[in-house]
């Protein structure tokens, strides 16, 4: 990567706080992704939530990559708009939620739309619900191997909720769900490693149930387990900040080569006493949900400890204070880019050090039409 690769020639068309999205990484990362699962775009389904925008959802799309998963109904939306074939929503939708997914499934009955379970209950409602609309809902069982935050165990409870699927009428049962998120030593062999460990009695009813229903899938992890999951052929790997990166990943998940594709612009608003400036990079702008140094690392600033935040503000102690001015520029890498993007409108497109272009991050509403 050059030196200075980030620098905006334009900058002074690009406000601030806000993201540029780096055209060039951003290929380069989905080729990357490609070539991780060796051309076999079966087995990739990437994450909407990072990217959220519909220009991004039809880079992913020109490179071949047809199948995604999403976390809301919007996401889910845009990547139908786009061109999508296949769309799992990585939910276990309750109240309203289910009757928008059903019209967004009568919307575009071209698309195979699913969504997770991991009770009989909401099984049993889908398809009742399902009936009601004259369509068939696709699920899949979301199986918890360990994270604690969704899905059901394996065990009895879980073969018996596989057959109650498989007798209702309404639905179609497509496979199973695990999500190994929790798993994120910086050691690739030792995390890998955790990884497998835990995915022995998964491995064993999906064999089980492959025997009787050749045709169901099995999707696995996100980014920091993908190159765990690629080196088994059964597995639908479903990575999602690869396609723009961050400096929390960079950081642990050293064994992936992935470029820095969006940055935050921030720029010098005061100087209030020596050794401290403030810049326009609050809360609002970047994910707080990290301790404050461990919010967002600077590319052209040394020597420097982010002190606090408010919702506009973000004071800084540098070492350079006499060489900094007012309305001076800063690029920043957030440590965590999916609820960063989430924070913004639009991105700022920059092709060859310029900004060429503006894509709307329109996912980041809770709604759409649907």
């Amino acid at each position: 990567m050059q030196e200075n690769w980030y620098h905006i020639n334009n900058i002074e068309t690009v406000d601030s706080p806000s993201i540029a999205l780096y055209r060039e990484h951003l290929k380069s990362n989905i080729q990357e992704m490609v070539k991780r699962v060796g051309g076999d775009l079966q087995r990739l389904m990437p994450h909407v939530k990072t990217n959220k925008m519909p220009k991004v959802m039809e880079q992913l799309l020109a490179a071949g990559i047809k199948k995604f998963k999403a976390s809301t109904i919007a996401e889910a939306e845009i990547a139908a708009e786009v061109g999508a074939k296949s769309v799992l929503i990585a939910h276990q939708l309750v109240g309203p939620k289910v009757h928008r997914f059903l019209r967004l499934t009568s919307e575009f009955p071209n698309i195979q739309f699913s969504t997770l379970v991991d009770t009989e209950r909401t099984a049993k409602l889908l398809d009742q619900l399902a009936q009601d609309k004259g369509v068939i809902a696709s699920v899949y069982i979301d199986v918890n191997n360990g994270m604690n935050r969704s899905g059901i165990q394996v065990g009895e409870s879980l073969e018996e909720l596989v057959q109650f699927i498989l007798s209702l009428p309404n639905l179609e049962f497509l496979g199973l769900h695990v999500y190994d998120g929790h798993l994120r030593d910086p050691n690739f062999e030792q995390r890998k490693q955790k990884i497998e460990d835990g995915f022995k009695e998964v491995t064993q009813l999906f064999n089980t149930l492959k025997k009787q229903l050749p045709s169901i899938d099995m999707i696995c992890g996100g980014t920091p387990s993908f190159t765990s999951h690629l080196l088994n052929q059964d597995r639908i790997t479903s990575p999602g900040t690869c396609v723009l990166w961050d400096w929390g990943y960079g950081e642990k998940l050293t064994e992936q080569s992935f470029n820095y594709a969006a940055l935050l612009v921030t720029r010098v608003i005061s100087k209030p006493t020596e050794g401290i400036v403030t810049l326009d990079l609050g809360h609002k702008s970047v994910a707080a949900e990290n301790p404050i140094d461990k919010r967002v690392t600077f590319l052209n600033l040394d020597n420097y400890e982010l002190l606090s935040q408010s919702e506009e503000h973000g004071v800084v102690k540098v070492s350079n204070w006499d060489k900094l001015q007012v309305g001076d520029v800063l690029y920043g890498v957030p440590y965590h880019i999916c609820p960063t993007i989430n924070l913004h409108d639009e991105v700022s497109v920059i092709s060859n050090g310029k900004k060429v272009d503006s894509w709307e991050i329109s996912a980041r509403k809770r709604k759409l039409r649907f």
